[in-house]
């Protein structure tokens, strides 16, 4: 967790002076000047890119000291994005903020700093997403708690939050435009993990508790606005929205007999999605992330087929219909029985290995990173436990963390005896190649180092079965 009252250091006079003065000018009602500045620290690239839904607004590039500066003749209050590739985060405008930001790629999120005309307001939003990432990070094993026992740290964790939110609330007096993307950030999370519980209680216990939720369980659906234009583009709405979907999918077609029940969810998450949605914006986001969750999941060519039929005729959007169809392709090259592409990987002594000298035999491969410390503990020891009843295969982590000595530092405080452990060498080929997208996934090869199950979760309760 960073300190917020910390500035930015290192910014030259004339920078300084320009925001200073920016910040104590008056400016007049229809004087809507901006500016947005700052200094990147490690940077992946020469520029930072400046959004408005999803639409770049303006490329801000880097000069010889990795900082840059923009001033806006005339920039719209609300919410906005930059990004410095792959990594992004919002920052709101109020008329006339003037905001420095500082970024390190190596530890993006952490690292952010605002200062300026409108800081106070982008820190606080800064340090309730770093609450809930340490909250989610926190959640794996929550899952597991029976209904009464998870409903109780649900609601401890959220009222902790309330309470912060309110305080800063108070004091800053922020507007309620500003306060829509607040309390958006703030509730949906908790919106989320109540979507989430019985679905991932499910998948790790193997119990259904649906039935023993009470009443009121779902009560705050009803605050729910499904079609508002101005969240379209938010994170918290658009990621909880992808989980009342899968609930209520999961809920329904557990309570009926079918076939294939994968693709029946998934098919039916499609039709509510085309029903409750009316913004068509809003829809077809969550179309995409339907089928890119799904894709992920089956590797059925068929099923794939009429999924991928079913969404081409209800998404509207023709770039990411062919994007989604691209991807499905693109999965199929993992399927059952054909080779694990080959991407570099680098061993605990920073020697770079190829995959495909590693895999030569029945191998689980699962993935992990610093930022997901409680997940580190819980996957190494379900590998473990695995291998104490599966010592014919082997079991390879990969860390998707950039730095080497940061990665042997943490190893050094456990002790994981027969894991190898390996870091990828560029995460963007292992996502690329492999398709990774999720920390949960996991990989089987067979006994010639094939692809067994491409697509799996080592927290399954079934995973035991697709070892043999």
């Amino acid at each position: 967790m960073i300190a917020y009252s910390k500035k930015i250091p290192h910014l030259t006079i004339l920078t300084l002076l320009l925001f200073f003065s920016g910040c104590q000018k008056e400016f007049g009602s229809d004087n809507f000047t901006a500016y947005f500045g700052g200094e990147v620290i490690n940077p992946k690239s020469n520029f930072v890119l400046f959004l408005k839904d999803d639409e770049v607004v303006d490329t801000l590039f880097l000069d010889k000291n990795n900082r840059f500066i923009k001033k806006f003749d005339s920039l719209a209050p609300g919410l906005y994005t930059f990004k410095h590739e792959p990594e992004y985060q919002y920052v709101y405008f109020d008329k006339n903020d003037s905001l420095m930001v500082r970024i390190n790629p190596i530890e993006f999120d952490e690292s952010i700093v605002f200062c300026g005309r409108g800081d106070d307001k982008n820190n606080f939003l800064m340090e309730l997403y770093l609450k809930n990432e340490a909250d989610k990070n926190k959640m794996f094993d929550v899952f597991d708690y029976p209904v009464e026992q998870f409903i109780a740290s649900c609601d401890s964790a959220y009222k902790s939050k309330v309470s912060f939110y309110e305080a800063k609330k108070e004091k800053l007096k922020w507007t309620d435009d500003f306060d829509l993307f607040a309390k958006t950030m703030l509730n949906y999370h908790h919106f989320s993990k109540k979507e989430i519980y019985p679905m991932a209680h499910k998948m790790r216990t193997g119990e259904n508790i649906s039935n023993l939720l009470p009443a009121d369980y779902y009560a705050y659906r009803k605050e729910v606005d499904f079609n508002n234009n101005l969240l379209v583009n938010y994170s918290p709405f658009v990621r909880y929205l992808t989980h009342f979907l899968g609930n209520v999918s999961f809920s329904e077609t557990h309570a009926v007999n079918v076939e294939d029940e994968d693709l029946a969810q998934h098919i039916h998450k499609l039709n509510i999605a085309d029903t409750l949605f009316k913004n068509e914006k809003i829809k077809n986001k969550i179309l995409d992330n339907i089928a890119f969750s799904y894709l992920l999941e089956d590797q059925n060519i068929v099923n794939n087929q009429k999924f991928l039929l079913r969404y081409n005729e209800l998404s509207t959007d023709k770039s990411k219909q062919n994007e989604i169809n691209k991807i499905g392709t693109s999965i199929q090259n993992l399927k059952s029985g054909n080779e694990l592409p080959n991407v570099a990987l680098v061993d605990l002594n920073g020697k770079l290995v190829n995959s495909q000298t590693l895999f030569n035999r029945k191998t689980v491969i699962f993935f992990w990173t610093e930022n997901a410390e409680s997940h580190l503990l819980a996957v190494h020891k379900k590998a473990l436990a695995y291998y104490q009843n599966n010592p014919n295969y082997q079991f390879v982590a990969i860390n998707i963390d950039e730095d080497q000595t940061k990665w042997k530092n943490l190893l050094a405080n456990y002790r994981f005896g027969t894991i190898n452990e390996f870091r990828a060498a560029n995460f963007e080929e292992l996502k690329d190649k492999w398709v990774i997208t999720k920390l949960h996934r996991t990989i089987i090869l067979d006994e010639n180092g094939k692809i067994h199950n491409g697509f799996v979760n080592l927290f399954d309760v079934q995973f035991a079965a697709k070892l043999k």
